[in-house]
Formats: structure tokens, C-alpha cells, sequence
């Protein structure tokens, strides 16, 4: 788990944010995105055993709390040029945000519901192993 700069490109007109996969701006091949939107209550709650992501609040800000069964941290995500890796298996929970967040999330496998990890316990101990 990372915080990367994305490439932006500033001019008169605006900014122009560029996310590239194949390890140009990530380290990984884009398979699914996703955008988390009109939010009323926390997210996540969970992990993903084979799953890189790169998390990216693209409208106001996120608080981003990760877990990789030994220590916690939180992280602001607060602008569409900051990029969150989250590595595989790690627990992730969107524990508060601003009103009208945008989060757009970028991962590296197709999504599978028998492959999330959605028990702490059980996460707690897969790492432990």
C-alpha cells in the first residue's frame, strides 16, 4: 500500500489527470473499474486475495483505512492527481467521506464474490498462515 502522484498535465484550459496500466502509471493491467458514488454510508469491509486495486477519489475526499494483519492506516484521499495502491489481501474499509465523493477504483482481476474476504477473523487468520 502506496500513495503514487498521477500525471497531470496543467495549462490554461485545466488539468488533465492520465492513468496508464501495464506499468507505465500502475503496476498492473486494468480489468475492471469501477466508481463509487452518491455515498450515504461507509464501504469496503473486506479483502481480496488476488487483487491489486489502485484507489483514486476523483471528486472531494476519502478517508481510506487499509489493514495487512499486522498494522492499520488511514489515508486522505483528496485529489484526482493521488493514486492508493492496495496490494492483495489487504483488508480496506471507506470510512467516511465528503459530501458528492467520487471514488473510481481500477483493479487488476475481474471481480468474483467467492474470492472476497468479507470476516476480519478470517482475514486475520489467512495472514497468520
Amino acid at each position: 500500500m502506496n500513495i503514487i502522484e498521477l500525471k497531470t498535465n496543467i495549462d490554461d484550459r485545466g488539468a488533465l489527470t492520465v492513468i496508464e496500466g501495464s506499468g507505465i502509471d500502475i503496476p498492473f493491467d486494468i480489468k475492471r473499474c469501477y466508481i463509487l458514488h452518491n455515498l450515504s454510508e461507509a464501504r469496503g469491509g473486506h479483502a481480496h486475495p488476488l487483487t491489486q486495486q489502485i484507489v483514486i477519489c476523483v471528486n472531494g475526499w476519502a478517508n481510506i483505512k487499509l489493514h495487512d494483519g499486522v498494522e492499520g492506516r488511514d489515508f486522505i484521499l483528496n485529489k484526482p492527481s493521488i493514486g492508493l495502491i492496495i496490494n492483495p489481501m489487504t483488508w480496506i474499509e471507506i470510512t467516511s467521506f465528503s459530501e458528492g465523493a467520487n471514488i473510481m477504483v481500477l483493479a487488476s482481476t475481474h471481480y468474483d464474490h467467492k474470492l472476497t474476504i468479507r470476516d476480519m477473523s478470517q482475514f486475520l487468520n489467512l495472514k497468520l498462515k
